[in-house]
């Protein structure tokens, strides 16, 4: 066994950290020349598995990640998309855990698990409460070491389904969701490992074997081609002796060999257009190839695509959004990865924008660039949010194990973290000029349009068509598959493996002591302390938002809450988003249905500054005209692209099913096409001077501060915003469904189709609210839920599928839901339907127990980050709870009953009231519910009205 510690030290850190794992003296402030460390061990097992251990005590929670080397980027032509169906498979059964027991097994200890694939890494990991430590790495370990006899053509056909259903909801479904694969075509030769995407090709796929999965896993699965990070609260000894208990018999498998950076250059610009049948607007891509992570090559292009897209002044923002009006949105980034990069510039196009002139203003952009140079302060307000990203990137366990995993794999060292920060701060102004010089000006690029289907008139000029291939709609045939041979043959064990360990005892609920005060202009203030960090976290709630809209005008307080954003009466807008940058904040403002929320997140010692700020923000907005023309094209552009997107169909039409014409929910937030050209700048003003006012706000605030520096930096806002009347309307909810109402909207060859399926129920506030949120955690509250398990697991017909029950004060909606197969769509709503009646008979002991466990043990990781302290105390404040009331929602699991579960079941499901909408292909899917037994079928358009006659000739 190799050993070596670490305590990694960056003196001087000044604030250019991005993504650290270093832990910080727990001072009461932290200031710029401070010296930040994280202490470290790293060893390595006889079989090769790397290992890296944290301590952190400060949760009693562990996390444990582990990174194999193998990502889409050791598949080959023809075999793609293996690393990612793979990282499925190994969520199935192993040889002494069964069948989707992975899952289950972490829920039930409190805990949360997933994976993910990239293009060169598979990583997965588990979040539980310290006791269940020596049951992930029972599960790890046997996944690592004792899987493939279990690998059976059954269960490979069903993930085979389910991997194709996630492109099918993440590509094939989406606005613009090929455009990567025909980048990647483009500049990747044939044979690059970056040439095919993660998710790989659908006819791959389909043609993958089990005898493929058997020899992908031998190959890359080993031990040597792996790294372990445990952090969190555990004793060193004891976590060495658990990994080399359940890792160190696993046999070394074939070596793999280090993949070496393959940069790759165009002799010619490609340019690619495709027909999107999804979107509503015109997006141009031009995409440069570059350098490989952690060159200095690639911090400084990095800072360039940040310097030329980012903020008022950026050349982009001032040519292409400004001066032509071409778009309200631009991105310029470098995508640096382990054996190539590239700098890709995006824009989505307003309404009929041409995209010869999208690329014409971005070549007047660079020459703007070009003359205009970079300044000082340009490079300071870019590093100066660094410091507190370095912060938040150590909030959480889970984040310091992927980034000490990161830095191990892929530069070689957990250590890197310090010659990571060297690096960003050597960078310097003729860096960035010289990588703009030798990657992007006058050099070969691919350029991309996609377009909305039927208007090749916007794509760039000279551009050729892609080669998108486009799944036909079939009829669902049932794959059935027999396995011949059921007997697992085991793997030989210095112990019995299949002997599951014992927990111990489950950390005790500890409730973060919290503290409260109203203002003397009415505001509530709620506070915790957590010294963790030099962070401060907070949110200030005003009560209203989109209710406070008029039906006449509806949208005045989504584009309220932008237009305030932009600027204040003594700072244009591009100096107060410079101001905010060079403090290293963020200050974000947002209406909701029932709210407008202001948010922020800085460094403690620039608290006052940044409240300051939001102070001024929030009582002297500047009404610029020009920034409010700008937001409602982008807003109006964002609705009319929203009614090519199947989720946002279906929330929108679901809406107005439930909630009739007559309630402010049936309508988004953002307004109708019809109300936002409507506005004026003196409607937002009505209803600044009218609906904003600390009587009914409440202000948030947790990190490291105390009450009474908190009410301190509150004070200026105390004494100048003054409190006045504000009548928030309520709407009537007529909760009357009387029958079962399948309702279809079409989407002309959807891949998939959209599920919704509830009716209104009960506010947040009912004494019900929270043990129905319990009895229906076995239904669909989880991953192990009933409908996930049959519609997923078992079916293989989609990505996933739940159910829950939502509210505030106003009555909301029970909703199950999932995003299916289209030539599914039929049998996944009637096993819904089945599935949901089948539960009011009640569930096993079995599952009441597996509900209680997964509920009560993982309150242990439900006060980790600021941010789930922050949603801790709003949550108090919407609901006037108690400081305790986590520990009365855990007597409210802990002593439900069977007869309880059963009853809540009855009377809060019945399938036979619900709405059942389906966002689908109607031609291919809607005739098969005519005769379903439904009381009625109504085929509805992307506005909930009825299409005339029910059908059209097309469809029958």
């Amino acid at each position: 066994m190799k050993t070596k510690k670490f305590k990694v030290i960056s003196l001087a850190l000044m604030c250019f950290a991005f993504f650290s794992i270093i832990s910080c003296e727990k001072n009461e402030e932290t200031t710029q020349n401070e010296e930040l460390s994280i202490e470290f061990e790293k060893y390595e097992l006889d079989n090769g598995l790397q290992v890296i251990l944290h301590q952190d005590k400060s949760d009693p929670i562990v996390s444990v990640a582990i990174r194999y080397d193998v990502g889409s980027n050791r598949e080959k032509t023809g075999r793609t998309g293996f690393a990612h169906l793979f990282e499925h498979m190994l969520f199935q059964e192993s040889e002494n855990v069964g069948q989707d027991q992975f899952f289950k097994k972490i829920q039930d200890a409190g805990g949360t698990l997933n994976g993910g694939t990239g293009k060169d890494a598979t990583t997965y990991f588990e979040v539980v409460p310290k006791n269940a430590l020596e049951t992930v790495m029972w599960l790890e370990s046997d996944r690592m070491g004792y899987l493939i006899n279990t690998v059976t053509e059954s269960a490979f056909v069903n993930q085979q389904e389910v991997v194709q259903n996630e492109k099918r909801q993440r590509v094939d479904n989406n606005p613009y969701g090929h455009t990567n694969w025909v980048i990647d075509k483009a500049i990747y030769p044939e044979g690059h490992p970056y040439n095919w995407q993660v998710i790989g090709e659908l006819v791959d796929l389909q043609n993958a074997t089990v005898e493929d999965v058997k020899e992908f896993y031998d190959k890359y699965y080993g031990p040597n081609n792996a790294t372990l990070v445990l952090a969190g609260d555990f004793e060193t000894e004891n976590a060495k002796a658990l990994i080399e208990k359940y890792f160190g018999e696993i046999k070394r498998r074939q070596e793999v060999s280090e993949l070496q950076p393959q940069r790759v250059t165009l002799n010619e610009t490609k340019r690619l257009y495709h027909e999107d049948n999804f979107a509503r607007a015109a997006q141009l891509n031009m995409v440069w190839p570059t350098v490989e992570e952690y060159t200095d090559d690639a911090y400084a292009l990095d800072f360039l695509g940040q310097l030329l897209s980012d903020g008022k002044k950026a050349p982009l923002y001032e040519v292409l959004v400004k001066d032509k009006e071409l778009t309200s949105n631009v991105a310029a980034f470098n995508g640096a990865q382990t054996l190539a990069g590239a700098f890709r510039i995006r824009v989505t196009a307003n309404n009929g924008k041409n995209l010869s002139d999208v690329e014409n203003a971005i070549f007047e952009s660079f020459k703007r660039f070009e003359e205009n140079g970079i300044s000082d302060k340009d490079l300071e307000r870019l590093k100066a949010g660094s410091e507190t990203n370095f912060y938040n990137g150590i909030s959480s366990v889970l984040g310091k194990a992927f980034q000490l995993a990161n830095y191990s794999v892929a530069a070689g060292d957990p250590g890197f973290v310090t010659q990571d920060i060297e690096n960003i701060k050597a960078v310097t102004k003729e860096d960035i000029m010289r990588v703009y010089n030798t990657y992007i000006k006058d050099k070969p690029y691919v350029i991309t349009s996609f377009v909305p289907k039927g208007q090749v008139e916007l794509i760039a000029e000279n551009s050729e068509k892609a080669a998108v291939v486009e799944e036909e709609i079939k009829d669902n045939v049932e794959k059935i598959v027999v396995d011949t041979d059921t007997e697992v043959i085991k793997t030989p064990s210095s112990f019995d493996r299949s002997v599951e360990p014992a927990q111990g005892v489950s950390p005790k609920l500890n409730i973060p002591e919290s503290w409260s005060v109203t203002l003397a202009n009415d505001m509530k203030v709620y506070g915790i302390e957590q010294n963790e960090i030099p962070i401060v976290n907070f949110s200030m709630t005003i009560d209203g938002g989109h209710l406070l809209d008029s039906f006449d005008k509806i949208g005045v307080a989504n584009l309220l809450t932008d237009i305030m954003m932009e600027g204040t009466a003594n700072k244009t807008p591009a100096e107060l988003e410079e101001e905010i940058d060079l403090l290293g904040a963020s200050i974000n403002m947002f209406t909701g249905r029932e709210s407008i929320t202001i948010s922020g997140n800085t460094l403690v010692r620039n608290l006052d500054k940044t409240l300051a700020l939001v102070e001024e923000i929030l009582l002297e907005p500047r009404w610029d005209e020009e920034e409010l023309k700008r937001i409602k094209t982008s807003t109006i552009n964002g609705i009319k692209r929203s009614a090519a997107n199947p989720n946002v169909v279906a929330n929108q039409v679901y809406n107005k099913i439930l909630y009739g014409e007559e309630h402010m929910f049936a309508y988004p937030t953002s307004g109708t096409v019809t109300s936002v050209e409507s506005i004026t700048m003196d409607d937002l003003k009505a209803f600044y001077n009218k609906n904003l006012s600390p009587s009914i706000s409440r202000f948030h605030i947790v990190g490291n501060i105390n009450q009474e520096k908190a009410i301190k930096a509150l004070k200026n806002l105390e004494t100048n915003w003054k409190a006045k009347d504000v009548t928030i309307p309520t709407y009537e909810i007529k909760n009357d469904r009387d029958k079962a109402s399948l309702y279809f909207v079409d989407i002309p060859n959807a891949k998939q189709s959209v599920i919704n399926i509830g009716y209104i129920d009960m506010a947040r506030t009912n004494p019900d609210f929270y043990a129905s949120t319990v009895m229906n955690y076995k239904l669909g509250g989880s991953f192990s839920g009933n409908v996930n398990l049959i519609l997923r697991e078992e079916k293989g017909y989609t990505y996933g599928a739940r159910s829950g029950f939502s509210g505030t004060k106003i009555p909301g909606a029970f909703t199950a839901s999932s995003s299916v197969r289209t030539n599914t769509t039929f049998e996944s709503v009637m096993i819904f339907k089945d599935e949901i009646e089948k539960y009011k008979n009640g569930i096993s002991q079995e599952d009441l127990d597996f509900t209680k466990n997964a509920l009560i043990k993982s309150n242990a990781r439900r006060f980790e980050t600021q941010n789930a302290l922050l949603g801790m105390l709003r949550t108090m404040s919407a609901y006037d709870l108690p400081a305790d009331y986590i520990a009365n929602e855990e007597r409210i699991v802990r002593d439900m009953t069977l007869e309880q579960h059963k009853a809540l079941a009855q009377k809060h499901l019945d399938e036979s009231k619900m709405a059942y909408l389906v966002i689908g292909d109607a031609k291919t899917q809607f005739k098969q519910f005519i005769d379903a037994g439904f009381d009625e079928v109504i085929l509805l358009d992307k506005d909930a009205k009825p299409v005339a006659n029910g059908l059209n000739s097309e469809i029958k």
